[in-house]
Parts: C-alpha cells; structure tokens; sequence
C-alpha cells in the first residue's frame, strides 16, 4: 500500500523590516532556515513582505491634492520595489523548499502587490499580483491581470493563491476552483475576526487546503519619520490618543484550515510565530465525496 503523501507547511507570522529591501531579505533568510529545519515542504510570508505594507498611510492624497511629502514617500516604496526579473531566490534553492512571499513589485514606474511563488530550485513558479488593490491601496498600487490568476502543479500538491480581500471575488475563487487547486495560500493585511469564518468558508467552499498569512505588525517596526506615526501627523489611534511604538498595528490571525473548513491550528494573535501544520493530502479527495464545487456539485448548464 502507497503511504498517505503529507505536506508539512508554515504559515510565517513576522513583521517586514518595512522599507528595508536587504534587512527584508535577510529577516526572510533567517525565517526560512528556521521553518526548513522543522521540515516545512512550503514556507509561506505575508501580503508585502518584501517590504513593506504602508499601514494608515495614503501618501498625503487628497481628493484633487497630492502633498509633496507624499510623493516623497512614493519615491521611497519605488526605490525599495522587488524587481522579480532580477532577483535571485537562493533561500528556496539552498533549503530544496517552495516558498510564496508578498512583494510590492516595481515595474516600471508601477508598482504592484504581487504573491511569487517559489520552487525548490529557487525559480519562480507563479507571480500573481493582486487584481484590484483596495481602498486606497489603489493610488500607490497597480491592477493585476488575469495571467497570474493560476494554478500550479508540483510534487506536493496543486497550489495557488489569492491576495487579501481578492479572496471576496467569487470569480476569482473559482478560477482556481476550475483548476483543481489543493493548497490554497491567502496571504493578507486583514486582521479583522470575519477574516477567520471567510478563510474556513473558502476552504470548505473549495475543498482544499487554506492556508491564511498576515504580519504582526507594531509602530516600532516602521521607521522613525514614516507619517502616520509621527506625533505632528493627524493620524490617531481608535480611542483618539497618539501612536506609541508598542502599539500593534496588525493583530495577525496565521491559521491553516482544512478541506472540510475545519481548523488545523488556531489563529495565532499579537506575535510573531511560526505556524506548522502536516496536510495529510488523501483529505482533499475525500472531502470531495458530497461536494465538488467544479464538479459533482457544479450546473455549468443553468450557471
């Protein structure tokens, strides 16, 4: 008899050394060692990772105004932009693991929020950058197109992914619904506890594997004059009172969550862990005996 196939993965809960590419890269270095030492076969990073997730800023745009400041600022996130074509992913290649990672791409004089996914051998398997940016994400962030909207085969699974509240876009599920996905990565920037029931509806919905990523995030992990933190900035906190370096800015949530929706692991909160899970694979195919949304429970003839 074949021994059941499992994939153990890690969903990394860390904050970017936000608007530092290189002190980035080698935070991801560290986190990477860490998880492939523990036997993780996918390593999963935050939305923006690399490097940096501009919280409570929207780079001093107005309605009919643009500050100077604010501009300045942009120039910033431009020169710390990832260029996909030119980097080099060595920690996926030394440790013979996958890895997806959120990246604010630069391409251009564009930049994107954009997931890649990594193979062992350290070449990009999948980049995906995020269809539509919300809210004011869109004033500083590109649209993606539809030819990062994929699913790739490997030798643990099919996996593909969806940025933050794409994962609202019932097309965008299905896509990947259609092409079988089976480890499904939602990195994101959404802390908040209807993030939770989304993420186990989507598995149940999909019949996969879910594996949702966010950063703890606090004031201290951003730069000393990033704006919204600087006591001369109108920014405040929800009861009105000032920033303080302690202060958390994202709360997290990492879970991993079975193909029944069913969690693996609890949602980790206010620290940076390393979340594990073993995905026992057979789970997938057996989930989907009573539903297959694309399948056994799909009428593509009425809808």
């Amino acid at each position: 008899m074949v021994p059941a196939r499992v994939v153990k993965v890690a969903a990394v809960q860390a904050a970017a050394v936000n608007f530092d590419l290189e002190k980035s890269l080698e935070k991801l270095g560290k986190l990477v060692a860490e998880a492939a030492a523990a036997g993780a076969d996918l390593i999963v990073f935050p939305e923006a990772f690399l490097s940096a997730y501009p919280w409570r800023y929207a780079f001093d745009a107005t309605i009919g105004g643009r500050e100077p400041r604010g501009k300045k600022k942009f120039l910033t996130q431009q020169k710390r932009g990832h260029r996909v074509d030119l980097e080099k992913e060595e920690s996926a290649k030394s440790h013979g693991v996958y890895i997806q990672v959120g990246i604010i791409e630069k391409d251009g004089g564009t930049l994107y929020c954009t997931a890649l996914l990594v193979g062992r051998d350290g070449s990009v398997l999948l980049k995906h950058r995020k269809l539509i940016p919300t809210a004011a994400e869109r004033l500083v962030w590109g649209n993606g197109a539809g030819d990062g909207l994929g699913v790739v085969q490997t030798d643990i699974g099919k996996i593909g992914t969806l940025i933050c509240w794409e994962n609202y876009m019932p097309a965008a599920r299905l896509a990947l619904y259609q092409q079988g996905i089976e480890i499904y990565l939602a990195p994101t920037a959404d802390d908040l506890p209807t993030w939770i029931a989304s993420m186990q509806h989507i598995a149940k919905e999909g019949r996969c594997f879910v594996v949702s990523v966010n950063q703890m995030a606090k004031v201290s992990d951003f730069p000393n004059d990033y704006p919204p933190f600087t006591p001369e900035h109108y920014d405040r906190k929800p009861d009105g009172s000032k920033w303080e370096p302690d202060d958390v800015v994202n709360h997290g949530g990492s879970f991993i969550v079975g193909p029944l929706g069913i969690p693996l692991t609890e949602p980790m909160w206010d620290k940076e862990a390393i979340i594990y899970a073993d995905l026992k694979m057979a789970e997938v195919t057996e989930s989907r005996l009573d539903f297959d949304p694309v399948g056994s429970y799909a009428r593509p003839d009425v809808l």
